[in-house]
């Protein structure tokens, strides 16, 4: 295919179909996170490590993957990115042990995190017309994915237990490996660095201490419900420290610290999408394990309860953008905070006596809520971030998604340890006010250049 144009609608498949499978797979744990928890006796502060290591694994591995990919070819990363997902899917059905699944689930976000921004690269090369519109079927894929996940995933585990959801992987990596292998563009001829030298450009240090740092401040804060480990604390914020120390002064830094400072509203639009992101992960993750264990519904009803949180949560997207070219980013922000402190207020009082219906009903607010703020706070970042620094701007708005999904899985093992009851979703709502109240502080207060 070199000098040729490719197959736009088979790239754009290829494309689409790999960069479902990270959001698929985050969404549809939700759904067997009871299942695994009774099949190898664990408390729930314990198996929402599945939740905490692929976030954690994928907000280290999109940043770096990506520059990988730019540096050894973006559909050499995206290839070994599916095998890697396929790996992951041909051995976590079969773990023996809840380590080696939690083994599994990272090498399954680490190839899921390496498919997107290789796949985003290749369109901004190859897809010179009409950019935006296949950019606009990458995130639907990705959107619809992430929405139907955890209702796919009620029916796969209603059809075979909790290993279905890995199982389901492999006819989609088997499409995206094939019309990746023959639909995608070889990568360009070109003079490319060793995979010594890319290493060296990846800050590794800095890399090793960012994960080492995170991984025992998540397990300090864990390990509230059984035993704490202070020395997990110490260790945590010593590392933390020591990452911070050597981004602000290596040349080229894993996160580029020093851009909160000088951009002060990127640093607003960052620390508005984590809390959502607690407010949002905290539901998605938190209510199917309730539904499960505190009402014993069957896991087809969960799924199907949690189709209106995110169904209407995408449901938005396409209304969104018009509403927002309209009135600008302000007064949309704005009401989606009220929505989400109606949708706390919802679940933390009334919540548990209410009727399946009722509980469809507050799920959509709460979904509506997620939906509206997300992408306002998408389209404000592209307008307050320097048009040069777009790339790594957006790369660290990923990551901030992942940092409120970690977040909110140790507030869901901090409320609901090793049970859960009406009495621990209250707590659960009570937290979720406090964010909902936060973002509405947030969006008064944001006032973009542009807007």
């Amino acid at each position: 295919m070199n000098g040729k144009k490719p197959n736009r609608l088979l790239f754009l498949i290829a494309i689409a179909s790999g960069t479902l499978l990270n959001p698929l797979n985050s969404s549809m744990i939700s759904m067997a996170l009871h299942r695994i928890q009774q099949d190898f006796h664990l408390s729930f502060t314990t198996v929402s490590w599945l939740i905490s290591s692929y976030y954690l694994a994928s907000a280290i591995g999109q940043p770096v993957m990506g520059k990988v990919g730019d540096q050894l070819g973006r559909k050499n990363i995206f290839l070994i990115g599916l095998l890697l997902v396929a790996l992951s899917a041909l051995s976590a059905p079969w773990a023996p042990t809840f380590l080696i699944l939690i083994l599994a689930r990272l090498i399954q976000s680490f190839g899921s995190c390496s498919i997107y921004p290789s796949g985003m690269g290749m369109i901004r090369e190859y897809i010179t017309e009409k950019q935006a519109s296949a950019l606009a079927i990458i995130s639907l894929f990705a959107t619809g994915s992430a929405a139907f996940g955890p209702t796919i995933g009620g029916f796969l585990i209603d059809l075979g237990d909790w290993p279905a959801i890995f199982t389901v992987n492999i006819p989609v990596i088997l499409i995206s490996l094939l019309l990746g292998w023959f639909y995608l563009p070889p990568d360009r001829d070109k003079e490319r660095p060793s995979f010594r030298q890319t290493v060296k450009q990846l800050d590794l240090p800095g890399i090793l201490l960012f994960a080492a740092s995170m991984v025992f401040l998540l397990w300090f804060l864990l390990s509230f419900k059984t035993q704490a480990h202070p020395l997990s604390g110490i260790l945590g914020i010593l590392l933390l420290a020591g990452f911070i120390y050597r981004e602000l002064h290596v040349e080229k830094p894993f996160i580029q610290l020093r851009l909160f400072k000088t951009n002060p509203l990127l640093s607003w639009v960052y620390l508005q999408f984590i809390v959502l992101n607690i407010y949002n992960y905290s539901i998605f993750f938190g209510l199917p394990t309730y539904f499960q264990e505190a009402m014993n519904l069957d896991v087809k009803t969960s799924g199907l309860l949690m189709l209106f949180n995110a169904g209407f949560g995408a449901l938005i997207y396409p209304v969104m953008g018009k509403w927002i070219d309209r009135s600008g980013v302000k007064t949309p922000l704005i009401i989606s905070s009220f929505l989400m402190v109606g949708g706390a207020l919802l679940l933390t009082f009334v919540f548990v006596h209410l009727p399946l219906y009722g509980m469809a009903f507050a799920l959509a607010i709460m979904g509506l809520s997620y939906g509206i703020t997300n992408v306002c706070l998408q389209s404000a970042l592209l307008m307050v971030a320097p048009p040069s620094m777009t790339s790594l701007a957006s790369g660290l708005f990923q990551t901030c998604r992942y940092m409120g999904c970690i977040l909110s899985s140790v507030l869901l093992g901090l409320v609901f340890g090793t049970k859960i009851s009406p009495g621990h979703l209250q707590w659960m709502g009570y937290a979720l006010i406090v964010s909902s109240l936060a973002s509405v502080w947030m969006s008064l207060k944001f006032n973009p250049r542009q807007d």
